[in-house]
């Protein structure tokens, strides 16, 4: 109510009349005058003299004139900003991401999203799941890409199922087969796709009961394509990260098909702001060839 009374304030003052100022902002005078002596209670001054030829700035009414009129200023552009967010004139969308998602679905979506929105702003924060269901439990992003199901109380949507694939050399044994043998895993050096908690791939050795010899672990998906294609070992890879990859290399699928499973997750769908909520009808685009 305060800021109303601040605005009542700065039409009297502009109008220099309690009578005009009530038809300006449609109140009644007595409504005016009622607001402006609750100012005068509340700051314990006296705001403007009355005479018979009309009304005027106390000393301490001028004093405080300048103060008023920021605030009301700040208030006149607060709510500039909110009708800007809810005509999605301005915003800011914080994604957590993984690196194949940020190298193949977020650029069609971002084009796709801009054509529409282009003054909405973007963060992404790149990390692996732990880190990024992390940042989305603590607020550091609005919402993050993973792999599901998550392990924490998070709200998710379920995008698509990435096949794990085989990565070999182009020159190993088994380079032609049309599925590769779970158990010869274990016959050549292993380059692990993991960081923080267990990723899929240790999964798979776990459930089959295979050991491999793994040489080599890294969360960065190109230095194991490098390794790989350089014949130091060999390694399995989400589909995703295998499209459009300059390196000589081969990808099969497993003896036994397995997928990863990427959706969307955040603390409460109904608490994004509105960019936020739109950017997620654009998943759709997601899909290079789609």
């Amino acid at each position: 109510m305060n800021i109303q009374k601040y605005l009542v304030f700065m039409k009297v003052v502009e109008l220099g009349s309690f009578t005009k100022a009530a038809e300006a902002l449609d109140y009644t005078q007595s409504g005016i005058s009622r607001m402006i002596q609750d100012l005068e209670t509340e700051w314990r001054v006296s705001l403007f003299e009355r005479s018979r030829t009309g009304i005027s700035l106390t000393s301490d009414g001028m004093k405080l004139l300048p103060q008023v009129k920021r605030i009301c200023n700040e208030h006149e552009m607060l709510l500039a900003q909110i009708d800007d967010l809810h005509h999605m004139q301005t915003g800011m969308i914080r994604v957590g991401t993984f690196s194949s998602v940020a190298s193949h679905w977020l650029p069609n979506m971002i084009r796709a999203f801009k054509k529409d929105f282009p003054k909405i702003e973007f963060e992404f924060l790149l990390g692996d799941y732990t880190e990024i269901e992390s940042w989305i439990l603590t607020g550091r992003v609005d919402f993050g890409f993973v792999r599901l199901p998550v392990k924490t109380e998070l709200e998710t949507i379920f995008l698509e199922k990435d096949r794990l694939l085989a990565v070999i050399p182009e020159d190993h044994p088994l380079a032609s087969a049309e599925k590769f043998p779970l158990q010869d895993l274990q016959n050549s050096p292993f380059m692990l796709l993991e960081k923080g908690a267990k990723a899929e791939v240790a999964e798979i050795f776990e459930k089959h009961r295979i050991v491999p010899q793994i040489n080599f672990t890294t969360w960065d998906d190109y230095a194991i394509l490098s390794m790989v294609e350089n014949g130091l070992g060999i390694s399995i890879l989400p589909e995703l990260i295998l499209r459009r990859i300059p390196h000589k290399i081969k990808a099969i699928e497993l003896e036994v098909p397995a997928y990863r499973n990427i959706g969307i997750a955040m603390r409460e769908q109904k608490s994004l702001s509105l960019a936020c909520k739109r950017f997620l009808d654009y998943l759709s685009y997601r899909n290079e060839e789609g």
